[in-house]
């Protein structure tokens, strides 16, 4: 498989490209609309042909590159079902397959940052976008967050899968790239194997974190899938 996982200083997200090395057929994953050309560019580089443009949820703090891509490349756009956005191509459900190539992609409906989060296990790589990071989650304070259903789509969904399942993340604010599931298990200061759904829900509720910083402009551009005339 061809792997590249991409930086955008901005607004701390990585974005993924994932690639069968014999079809040439790409996706990519947590787009950001500024860094479109970017994209663009190593697509042409690499030979390869853009068939899916994912995005976790609904993002808050950044605008989605999936409008301008698939105007560039004709590429479909996918998200969970619970987006409840019509703009997207695809709408996928917990536990779906989509095939690029000789790999495919399963769909893990994983709420709690938003209701709509949907992460994607490639293989051994799970892309947990705002739900999982290294050594922490994203919140659930706004935009339809439940600290009470991010811990069962943690517990559930991704502590039950194998240890050395690598752990790629929508953002990092540390300069951490990649973790494992058996890492976060073990690390994780928010929510290890043994911690309780009180302790966890305690443990977000005293967050206190600031707004982001693109909210109001973000939301309404990704409920379009990244239109922002």
């Amino acid at each position: 498989m061809i792997f590249r996982q991409l930086f955008d200083q901005e607004t701390w997200t990585y974005t993924y490209l994932l690639a069968d090395e014999i079809t040439r057929e790409a996706v990519l994953i947590d787009t950001v609309n500024t860094q479109a050309e970017r994209d663009l560019n190593l697509l042409n580089d690499l030979n390869l042909e853009l068939k899916f443009i994912l995005d976790t949820h609904v993002h808050a703090d950044h605008i989605t590159g999936a409008d301008i891509l698939r105007k560039s490349t004709g590429a479909k756009t996918v998200g969970g079902e619970k987006f409840n956005i019509e703009c997207m191509d695809l709408t996928v459900k917990d536990q779906e397959e989509i095939a690029f190539g000789q790999y495919k992609i399963k769909v893990l409906a994983t709420p709690g940052h938003t209701d709509g989060c949907t992460s994607y296990l490639v293989d051994n790589k799970l892309f947990t976008g705002d739900v999982l990071f290294i050594r922490g989650t994203g919140r659930t304070d706004f935009q339809q967050g439940n600290s009470e259903k991010m811990y069962f789509s943690i517990k559930n969904k991704f502590y039950s899968l194998p240890n050395d399942t690598k752990v790629y993340p929508g953002h990092d604010y540390k300069g951490m790239m990649v973790s494992t599931i058996g890492e976060e298990k073990r690390l994780n200061p928010r929510i290890k194997s043994d911690t309780t759904l009180s302790e966890f829900k305690q443990t977000m509720a005293n967050l206190k974190l600031p707004n982001p910083k693109y909210l109001h402009v973000a939301v309404p551009a990704n409920l379009s899938c990244g239109k922002t005339e």
